[in-house]
């Protein structure tokens, strides 16, 4: 099926249910294991499909290609309610197809299927396969239709380009475009894996920026995107569900966690790393608060941002025994957060990042730091992640990522990490409000971060859980 043929419907509501009842046993064992599947530890009951589109059938000439947005049941799960937004998980997964695999793509296997319209035949991930890749890019750009698929594009994309899957996976999964054998990068293809219904932020930011002329960020050169089908079982049927975003790959860059670990290695400073950095979070804020609306936080509302700052606490202490010897000072600091607005004066807040760290950054040769991923902490709602906060937070996030350098490297120098916060913070006092004007509200936002942390480390890497471990004794110390 080429980009020039009429647009393909999706599969009928009998015939995705059919065909997803035949994949579920290969499913059950293969969902599970993948990076990006937030449902570890909740045994998967069931698979509910939303849509399914048939990108490319199967043909002598090259595989077939299947699209699913599938919802995916978990025991202990909280059902569907609309009224206060919480739903199953809904996941993308791009299906190759195939009656043999060709022994490079061995390590891409589902299974294969025993029942139904692909009996006899093999699935496997379709992003490692460079057909698919292709196939990808060659709808974004004709600005394809394909059932409830949209491919968009808002600048021209070169004809030629070859994909390959970054191993690098981590909440999503990305295809990075280039010129062929020995030719440069241009492109990267973010495929997002959990699906929301509403504007996502890792296309609607860097869309407004780009809008407002900020070239911090690389700005948006197509998407893929869907219509939520009626009775698809989500909430909010109509809205787009954001599915990939394609945007210039900074070739040549390297991100700041890299850098900042490679300077500690060689007994470096990162000081006018740091502080060019701190520069650019200020204007990538700037460009926000211009693009965007803002709103002013009163004395309720951060009142109600101190009270989610406990909560999470008293679970993360309930959680993490380790903890609980330090709750009283930690909670000293939501408190006086509660405090700030008691005289009505109120804060602003704007759209942010939501998950800023050195790994959300890139630097180029010259020296020019990008800010990447938009995407919040995925473990959070989508509404949640959309709602204006106040800048600050971003901050916090950065400064706990330089503990989390110093503290990846033998011996562990916090004297590095302290001055590359400062640097950083002054670099971002040059093109913005100095974050250390109000040491009550950073200091909440920081002890905010690093009890997520401790929770985090807990459940996934104990081994780390000394890292945020020291913060939170420097932040219950009032530090």
């Amino acid at each position: 099926m080429s980009p020039a043929q009429p647009p393909a419907p999706a599969l009928s509501d009998t015939e995705a249910r059919t065909l997803v009842g035949s994949l579920a046993p290969l499913l059950h064992a293969w969902l599970p294991r993948q990076r990006w599947f937030a449902g570890k530890g909740s045994p998967v009951t069931g698979f509910v499909p939303v849509a399914v589109t048939e990108l490319q059938a199967q043909s002598a000439a090259g595989p077939g290609l299947l699209h699913l947005l599938v919802r995916v049941e978990q025991h202990g799960a909280a059902d569907p309610a609309p009224a206060n937004g919480r739903y199953q998980d809904c996941y993308q997964l791009l299906l190759g197809v195939r009656h043999t695999l060709p022994a490079s793509l061995a390590g891409a296997a589902i299974g294969r299927v025993d029942q139904g319209p692909l009996a006899g035949r093999t699935v496997y991930e379709g992003l490692h396969d460079p057909r698919v890749a292709d196939l990808l890019l060659e709808r974004l750009r004709a600005t394809d239709t394909r059932g409830p698929l949209r491919f968009c594009r808002a600048a021209t994309v070169p004809a030629g380009l070859t994909g390959r899957l970054l191993d690098a996976e981590q909440s999503n999964s990305s295809l990075v475009y280039g010129a062929g054998a020995g030719g440069s990068d241009a492109y990267i293809l973010k495929i997002l894996r959990r699906v929301y219904p509403g504007a996502h932020p890792d296309l609607e930011l860097p869309l407004a920026l780009a809008a407002e002329g900020c070239e911090r960020v690389p700005a948006p050169v197509g998407w893929i995107e869907a219509a939520d089908p009626s009775g698809g079982g989500l909430p909010g049927s109509g809205e787009a569900l954001t599915l990939g975003v394609l945007q210039p790959y900074l070739r040549d860059s390297r991100d700041g966690w890299r850098l900042a670990l490679a300077a500690l290695t060689g007994d470096r400073e990162f000081l006018s790393e740091a502080r060019a950095l701190g520069r650019a979070t200020a204007e990538v804020h700037t460009a926000l608060a211009a693009a965007l609306p803002t709103v002013t936080l009163g004395r309720r509302q951060t009142a109600h941002l101190a009270e989610g700052m406990t909560e999470r606490l008293e679970v993360a202490a309930r959680a993490v025994p380790a903890l609980l010897p330090y709750v009283p000072g930690l909670r000293a600091a939501f408190d006086a957060l509660a405090a700030l607005d008691e005289a009505g004066r109120g804060r602003p807040a704007q759209r942010v990042h939501g998950d800023l760290h050195l790994g959300q950054t890139l630097r180029t040769p010259d020296g020019r730091w990008s800010v990447i991923d938009f995407e919040g902490e995925p473990a959070r709602p989508l509404a949640e992640r959309r709602r204006p906060q106040p800048p600050v937070r971003d901050v916090a996030g950065m400064l706990r990522s330089f503990d989390y350098a110093a503290r990846s490297h033998e011996p562990w120098r916090p004297d590095w990490a302290a001055r590359c916060r400062a640097a950083y913070c002054e670099g971002y006092a040059e093109a913005g409000t100095d974050p250390r004007a109000e040491p009550e509200l950073l200091r909440a936002y920081e002890t905010d971060k690093a009890v997520y942390e401790v929770l985090y480390e807990a459940r996934h890497r104990p081994d780390w859980l000394p890292v945020p471990m020291a913060a939170i004794r420097r932040l219950a110390a009032g530090a």
